[in-house]
Parts: C-alpha cells; structure tokens; sequence
C-alpha cells in the first residue's frame, strides 16, 4: 500500500527520483556533467512512437546523434523531420530494420557498421503486442521474433563496435534493454513453452507470450552484463521497466472498452515523457557509471522477478539464442532445447 501511494504521488526513491520525473529530468545530470552528449551516438529501436520517440527526441535535444532504425520508413523519416525541426541541426540518420527478421537485423547491421560510426549507447526499445497467433520469416512466434530475439543479435552484432567505441573515446558504452512488469507474469520453463507455442502444440496467449518475451529481455541483460565483463568492455547492459502508458502497442485493440479502462486506470498511467525518463536515466545518468546488470523501475533499481533473477535459466536462454540465430538455422529450435 505504502509503495503504490509513493508511485501516485511520485515520490523520490534512493536516485532523487520517482514516476513522475520526466526524461527531460534525468538528462539534465548528464548534460551538466558533461556539458551535453554530443560526443554520444546512440541507437534507439522503436522510436517512431510512443517512449521511443520521446526517448529519441530527448536524447537530441541534449545533442546525442540518432541512428533512427524503422520498419517503416516514412515514419521514421517523419520522427526525423519532427526532431530536425524542434533541433535544428539535430544529426538523425534513417536506416531499414525489422526486428521480426533476422536477416533483417544482419542487413541493418551491415549497413550501421559501414558508416564507420562510433556507437555508445544501444537502446533496444521496440516492442510488439500479437493478438493473434504469428510466426517471422524465421519461423519463430511473432512477440517473441521482435520483442527480444531480433534485439539479441542486433546487439551481437553491434558488440564489438560499442566496446571499440569505449575503448578509443574512453566513455562508457551502456546498452538498454526495455522491458516491462508484466515480465513477471510467466513462470516455468520458457524454452519449452516457446517451442510448443511456435509448433502450435498449445492454444496461444497473447499475455502469456508477451511476458515471455518480456521475461527474455531480462535474462538477456542478466547473461550480456556478464560477457561483457568477462570481455572487459567498458559498457554496461541494464533493464527497465518504462511503466504503465497508453501508447500504440494496444493500437489494434483501440475502442469504447479499452477506453473505459484506460480511463479507470488513468491515476496509475504515466505521461509518454515519465515513461521514457527510466530508459533515458539508465542510458545517460553519471550516477551508475559501472552498474551493469540491473533492472530498473521508476529510475530507481528494483527487484525484477524469481524468474528473472535465475542465473541458469539466463545462460540457457542465451544458448538457445546462439542457435537460433545462427546464420545457417536462424529460427529453429536446437534439438532437445526443453533440456538446454
């Protein structure tokens, strides 16, 4: 009780800040710091909406050049022209990426790399809702595919560049993966229901494969805080929860029930701005200068899941994903992987 009053009232936890800070907040520490981040090049997935956009549009504003990747281009050419505007001068670069598709991530990450730009922070935001029962091109369920496979090996393809990028500018690289609460909601063993949910041995539930995948980017962190430290890299990966905010993820389901929801929940909603502050304190602020692996709520670290906070069930995912992705079985199951 005394915890939900602290969010409503957006109380300050141990950071000095709380859910009602707003990205603009956060990123003034980081600006006063150093003066601005225009020595930043950041990524940031998902940005044509929503926490995405605000994300990218705060981080500009504080000077950061964009790597804007999009489905749709025009929407991201949009949210580019948006940002140009508010920030004339604002350095955004447009490039393909459908995070659903594997082959997809490689080609964008071909094309990234060949700009030869430095890479400090790697925000992976995007996030997909499936209703209904989908597979990728790859064969792997649809929320899963674009919620956190996808954004695994667009960040192992980007490894090495960000380590570099620390190494020669001597700043931090940090690595984002945005999560959510609902993560939580799924318990058991992930791998074995991945594979009867994408071999339709089982009836799908769209909130039930959503936390999957939401409980995927967690361990995901869990697992690359770890290889990054054994690698020595100077970059830390941590996860956030952005909190409860309408935006277009529930799009489909847009109507008089759905608003009448939202209006009863609307004292727990956040603002777009609160909802991005966590992301963009966890990417830029000098206060967690060598936090890596953590899970973050309310710009204040937090207690993720049991599940979530399993080191075995982390490096099994992470197994699993090395041979989903790999380039001659991307997609397929390893055999036996209810056992991985």
């Amino acid at each position: 009780m005394l915890e939900t009053v602290k969010y409503l009232m957006g109380s300050p936890g141990p950071s000095g800040y709380g859910s009602k800070t707003t990205a603009e907040d956060v990123t003034a520490a980081a600006a006063a710091a150093c003066s601005d981040l225009r020595c930043i090049t950041a990524i940031v997935t998902g940005a044509t909406s929503g926490i995405g956009a605000e994300t990218a549009r705060v981080l500009a504003m504080r000077g950061a050049r964009l790597v804007l990747p999009a489905r749709t281009l025009k929407a991201a050419e949009e949210t580019k022209a948006r940002i140009a505007a508010e920030f004339p001068g604002a350095e955004v670069f447009v490039l393909p990426l459908d995070l659903s598709s594997l082959s997809s991530v490689r080609c964008f990450a071909s094309r990234f790399l060949s700009l030869r730009l430095p890479l400090n922070l790697l925000i992976n935001n995007a996030g997909r809702f499936s209703y209904d029962r989908a597979l990728s091109e790859d064969g792997v369920e649809m929320t899963f595919a674009t919620n956190y496979l996808g954004h695994f090996l667009l960040t192992k393809l980007l490894l090495e560049t960000m380590a570099e990028t620390a190494r020669a500018s001597g700043i931090e690289g940090r690595i984002v993966n945005v999560s959510s609460g609902i993560h939580g909601w799924f318990s058991g063993d992930m791998l074995r229901y991945l594979d009867m949910l994408t071999s339709k041995k089982i009836a799908y539930d769209a909130t039930k494969a959503y936390a999957l995948s939401k409980l995927a980017n967690v361990l995901h962190t869990k697992a690359l805080a770890e290889r990054l430290k054994e690698m020595g890299a100077n970059v830390t990966a941590n996860c956030v929860h952005p909190g409860i905010v309408r935006t277009r993820l529930i799009r489909d389901r847009d109507g008089f029930i759905t608003d009448l929801l939202f209006l009863l929940a609307s004292r727990l909603l956040k603002t777009i701005p609160q909802a991005a502050a966590t992301t963009c304190y966890v990417a830029t602020h000098p206060a967690l200068q060598g936090v890596s692996g953590k899970y973050f709520a309310d710009c204040n670290e937090a207690a993720p899941s049991k599940s979530a906070s399993d080191g075995q069930a982390a490096s099994q995912l992470w197994r699993a994903s090395e041979a989903m992705t790999a380039e001659k079985a991307a997609g397929r199951f390893p055999e036996k992987s209810q056992e991985i």
